[in-house]
């Protein structure tokens, strides 16, 4: 994939994403939910496609999907009842762009998705977004005490190459976790 020019980027500021989720009445697992598109997924029209961002290969390796999917073949998702939203709308160059309005905004519009589209678990990549949004100052990776509606909530770590401080190993095996108790064999 080539990557969007400067003039590009610049006008995905102004580019909504859209949400990827399973047509009525298929089976929806889980909803994963990032912080907000940044621009070159804006730009392209595709969730966590900057270069970089390890939510693809966490996500195979973790054994939700069972190839490496590219951010393109995003729609493929929804056969494994698995769909991919965002936290705020707006498209930043980085997730610190936003303000605590914006993500706490983002979590009440959320939350009217997931009431409506009931998927038995919602994932929120973003430890920090997840705590803003839903006020939860104390929050830790994993599953949440809270639901909305029927949907269970577990935090996974922003799999963003900026947040590198995270290994990807232990992405992957967070990522695990849910997935054995969101898909049990």
């Amino acid at each position: 994939m080539a990557l969007p020019t400067a003039a590009e980027l610049e006008a995905a500021r102004s580019r909504p994403l859209p949400d990827v989720l399973p047509g009525p009445g298929a089976p929806f697992k889980v909803l994963f939910c990032g912080i907000n598109p940044g621009l070159v997924s804006a730009a392209t029209g595709h969730h966590f496609a900057r270069p970089g961002n390890r939510f693809w290969p966490v996500l195979h390796e973790s054994g939700f999907t069972p190839r490496l999917l590219a951010p393109a073949e995003q729609g493929e998702l929804t056969a494994s009842g698995l769909g991919i939203t965002n936290m705020a709308a707006r498209p930043t160059a980085r997730a610190d762009e936003l303000t605590d309005a914006e993500l706490v905004e983002g979590g009440r519009i959320l939350r009217g998705l997931v009431e409506r589209a009931a998927p038995t678990w919602l994932a929120v990549v973003g430890m920090g977004a997840y705590r803003t949004a839903f006020g939860d100052r104390g929050a830790v990776v994993g599953a949440q005490e809270p639901t909305i509606g029927s949907t269970r909530i577990w935090v996974l770590p922003n799999p963003s190459g900026l947040n590198a401080h995270y290994p990807k190993q232990r992405l992957v095996e967070e990522f695990a976790r849910l997935r054995a108790a969101a898909l049990p064999s």
